[in-house]
């Protein structure tokens, strides 16, 4: 078998559901399997997995075990030569596997592959390629300085050697995953990725970021970005740096006193709101059901020529592919003022996010 495809998922049935449409499809000419490892939600997502996608293998845990250790348990199934670790709050192009293995086979000493990552209103998301955040590194990153800490050197469409990669979308052999011992299950949640990226630069591999596809990370459907956020973070952050560099009292404690600042403040990311002004039903149909649900009339086109500010674009996935839908977000990606959502195969919902930091939006009809 070629590839396993891991997803570990916690409470968000609909955006795990759109995830597995494009994964199945994308995996559709491959020798593929795909694994999703449930860490004990309290949604429908496992009922969802059983009736609309048998095919898959579901690993039921009863307990939430975090991800690394979920991660981990569907890895210890996997059959592939390759494993994708992928977020539920992804959308795969129908040629990012085979594109992304074809580029695999080719190289030696391969560690992990990662690739270009978007947010939901088509806006590349920098930690698709970092450096290794030593301590020094981490505190020019919180206090504003960027420059150190995201490999801004490789361009967003390019492919290039990167020490660290993210979580969201990795690609890696089956062996040296195992070689590795995996994820770090120290790591409840935040930081593994890290951690699995530079114990595999340690050990001799290459780790690459391939910006020549693209994925939709959602991103911020999986975590709210609040103090409890900033605590899990500044923890796994201290567990990296005592396992993999030499203590230093002083970069440690002005991390440490610069986050609890951050906690006693509850400072949140500013988020530029997006009004809606008109909606755009790029489709091939027409939808009385959605027109219901929605404030506004919709306006029908089989393709879009121009758009206008302030518009919502509802992307059909019966009619377009998964790579037309992410090829639209990456073409009028400066355009902040629009906003996103998918209407998946054969579904009764819309989902889709407007920043990469508050949690998607659902709606059904």
């Amino acid at each position: 078998m070629k590839l396993s495809v891991v997803i570990l998922n916690y409470n968000v049935c609909h955006f795990l559901e759109l995830c597995l449409k494009s994964v199945v499809t994308a995996t559709s000419k491959i020798d593929a399997e795909i694994i999703v490892v449930d860490n004990q939600s309290s949604d429908d997502s496992c009922h969802m997995i059983k009736t609309r996608f048998p095919e898959v293998t579901l690993i039921e845990n009863t307990a939430n075990y975090g991800f690394s250790k979920g991660n981990n348990i569907g890895v210890s199934r996997a059959k592939g030569e390759y494993v994708c670790i992928l977020n539920p709050d992804t959308v795969v192009t129908e040629d990012t596997f085979l594109s992304v293995l074809k580029f695999a086979d080719k190289q030696d000493r391969l560690g992990i592959v990662g690739c270009k990552l978007i947010d939901g209103t088509g806006a590349f998301l920098p930690e698709s390629k970092r450096y290794v955040p030593t301590p020094a590194v981490a505190l020019k990153k919180i206090l504003g300085d960027t420059d150190s800490y995201y490999v801004n050197t490789i361009e967003e469409n390019v492919i290039g050697p990167v020490p660290i990669l993210v979580g969201a979308f990795m690609i890696i052999k089956r062996d040296v995953y195992n070689a590795v011992n995996g994820f770090d299950e120290d790591f409840f949640m935040y930081g593994e990725d890290i951690d699995l990226s530079y114990k595999i630069l340690k050990a001799g591999f290459q780790n690459f970021y391939f910006g020549a596809t693209t994925v939709i990370h959602f991103k911020g459907e999986s975590t709210c970005r609040n103090k409890d956020y900033a605590k899990r973070f500044n923890g796994a952050m201290q567990i990296f740096y005592k396992k993999h560099f030499s203590k230093n009292l002083l970069l440690e404690t002005l991390i440490s006193l610069v986050v609890k600042g951050l906690i006693v403040l509850n400072l949140q990311p500013s988020v530029d709101k997006r009004d809606v002004k008109s909606i755009v039903m790029v489709s091939n149909r027409k939808y009385k059901l959605i027109e219901s649900v929605l404030p506004f009339s919709l306006i029908y086109k089989s393709k879009i020529e121009e758009v206008a500010d302030h518009q919502q674009l509802i992307l059909d996935n019966n009619m377009l592919t998964f790579r037309q839908i992410v090829s639209i977000l990456e073409i009028h990606a400066n355009n902040k003022t629009l906003t996103y959502r998918i209407l998946p195969r054969e579904s009764d919902f819309l989902i889709g996010s407007d920043n990469a930091v508050s949690k998607g939006i659902v709606i059904h009809f």
